[in-house]
């Protein structure tokens, strides 16, 4: 048993812990601008709401003009908060552009920019299409850069602003029957920490959230409900909390929505051999296998 100082000491670390994290989230974010992309999903509506909670105004950008204008509608009424919206497809290479321009016509300053949209998709490579694969590099990778090197120099030159990246525990590991998807997330959470460094000087910070299984649109969108993997996927309330957070600490990477069976897996998964680690992750992603 350890001794009492011991646990002591951990009960007040865990709760000066807690009241670090509650004060930084009461922290007003009146006057700050974060843009959002995939907005409406269920991760997206989560940071929206948490930032709008704050104080905070909004652009929200996805490709529903009807989804992104109830948002908005919800939004300015709950929180009493300004929000703009832009309706765009990620996948097409002038999107960032556009929603650059946008923001530099209208007179929108950005102070946090959330890369938060992304999609996967199961099955194995050669039978997925040419469009579906490259569709998600597009909005997984492509635009994504490509919004950071339109925003990354403003946010530095003023000496302040904050990027999140939404990558996934993917990204530590090669995901067969999802290997463009896990592909995409490895290089997500590689550029971002670099660009943490780049940046750690500048007042600018950049933080790459990592998330585990979540109840989201992700799941039928890829196909993936049958699958083990996600068997006991949590809501994506805690683990946008935890990005968000994590955001205006200017934390390197954020790790959250990991079930207790899952957290010893992802601790081991750099230590397992290859071979059987990737038999693993093609066994939880196998259709049917959640019944198996």
């Amino acid at each position: 048993m350890a001794p009492f100082a011991d646990i002591l000491f951990t009960t007040n670390e865990l709760r000066n812990q807690k009241f670090q994290e509650e004060k930084i989230m009461s922290q007003s974010q009146q006057g700050k601008t974060a843009l959002i992309t995939g907005s409406y999903g269920g991760l997206g509506t989560q940071f929206v709401n948490i930032h709008a909670s704050n104080g905070g105004d909004l652009i929200l950008v996805g490709r529903s003009s009807d989804k992104l204008e109830a948002q908005k509608n919800e939004v300015t009424k709950k929180y009493n908060v300004t929000a703009h919206t832009i309706a765009i497809d990620l996948s097409k290479p002038e999107a960032a552009q556009t929603i650059y321009d946008t923001c530099k016509n209208n007179g929108w300053t950005v102070d946090y920019l959330i890369n938060n949209a992304g999609f996967g998709g199961q099955g194995e490579f050669i039978e997925r299409s040419m469009e579906q694969d490259m569709s998600m590099i597009a909005v997984n990778i492509e635009t994504p850069t490509r919004l950071a090197k339109l925003f990354l120099p403003d946010f530095v030159k003023r000496g302040h602003g904050k990027l999140l990246n939404v990558s996934s525990t993917a990204a530590v590991m090669p995901g067969p029957l999802q290997a463009v998807y896990y592909a995409t997330k490895a290089y997500v959470t590689s550029w971002s920490e670099a660009l943490w460094r780049e940046t750690r000087d500048t007042g600018v910070t950049v933080t790459v959230l990592m998330p585990g299984a979540m109840q989201t649109g992700f799941i039928s969108s890829g196909n993936l409900g049958s699958t083990q993997l996600f068997a006991n996927a949590v809501k994506p309330d805690s683990v946008a909390k935890a990005g968000y957070e994590g955001m205006l600490e200017g934390k390197l990477d954020v790790t959250a929505g990991l079930t207790a069976t899952q957290k010893p897996f992802m601790a081991m998964a750099p230590m397992l051999p290859k071979k059987m680690l990737m038999d693993n992750v093609y066994k939880m992603q196998e259709q049917g296998s959640r019944r198996k």
